[in-house]
């Protein structure tokens, strides 16, 4: 299970809105071993495509650096899929670097947003319940 507070949730679904034409990327850093996401990262696209992300690794290391200062560590990354459905692609299988990691996707393919999360473990895909807190 991941747990987002709203303010999350919203800055998640904004940022893929923002990133029209492109999928958007970002990290989620939280308390190990808890579950929930208590900060986003907004990072730049790299990739700079409509079809495929990659997370800009300067904004992966400030991401990284900033959370370690806070006394979290990165526990997900979260992209948009802007034309199809929230569901993994192959290249998201392939490129999933973490099996600890939550994998959330923000799809727009329909008039309102869509947001799941899943873990990826071995190339295999299993959905976990997203849990939205009033924050």
């Amino acid at each position: 299970m991941l747990r987002i507070g709203e303010h999350g949730y919203e800055e998640m679904v904004a940022h893929a809105l923002d990133g029209l034409p492109n999928e958007a990327c970002g990290l989620l850093a939280g308390l190990p071993g808890q579950g929930k996401a208590h900060v986003v990262y907004r990072c730049r696209n790299a990739a700079e495509s409509s079809r495929v992300y990659t997370v800009d690794p300067l904004d992966h290391l400030k991401a990284d650096r900033d959370a370690e200062a806070k006394g979290m560590q990165i526990i997900g990354v979260y992209h948009s899929h802007t034309h199809t459905d929230a569901y993994p692609s192959p290249t998201d299988v392939a490129q999933a670097p973490d099996p600890n990691w939550h994998y959330v996707i923000v799809s727009l393919k329909d008039p309102e947003p869509v947001l799941r999360s899943f873990r990826i473990v071995d190339g295999k895909i299993t959905e976990e319940p997203v849990v939205l807190e009033r924050t």
